[in-house]
């Protein structure tokens, strides 16, 4: 299982930025998905998933309406869009592949190595 994280980097209070994840060695389209970030001394939080078939998706209440998680299975590709970003969204984000999707249950085995976003004037 190897996933691949691109797309981050520095802009400025109220930027945009789209993150992208490559997934190879599995069966992408048969996974849920999901993006956790962490920041400086604290500890990983979950950001968004979604489905294996994209049809569903679950934001955490800070970024819902801001992000947007999607997918291209076609691609083997996850997708992070974030707007509207703040100085607190500063973290690395790192996507994930989901073994139990559920409020409170959470639980992912492989994640990559991240990908730095920094928002900052």
């Amino acid at each position: 299982v190897q996933l691949v994280e691109s797309g981050g980097g520095l802009v400025q209070p109220g930027g945009s930025l789209r993150l992208s994840c490559a997934a190879s060695g599995f069966t992408f389209s048969t996974y849920a998905m999901s993006w956790y970030r962490q920041a400086p001394g604290k500890e990983r939080e979950l950001v968004a998933a979604i489905t294996y078939t994209g049809g569903s998706t679950h934001y955490v209440d800070s970024m819902k309406g801001r992000f947007t998680i999607s997918r291209d299975n076609a691609k083997n590709t996850l997708y992070l869009q974030m707007n509207s970003l703040k100085p607190e969204d500063t973290a690395m984000y790192f996507c994930t592949r989901l073994t139990i999707w559920g409020e409170g249950q959470w639980q992912y085995d492989y994640g990559g190595q991240g990908t730095q976003v920094t928002v900052s004037s």
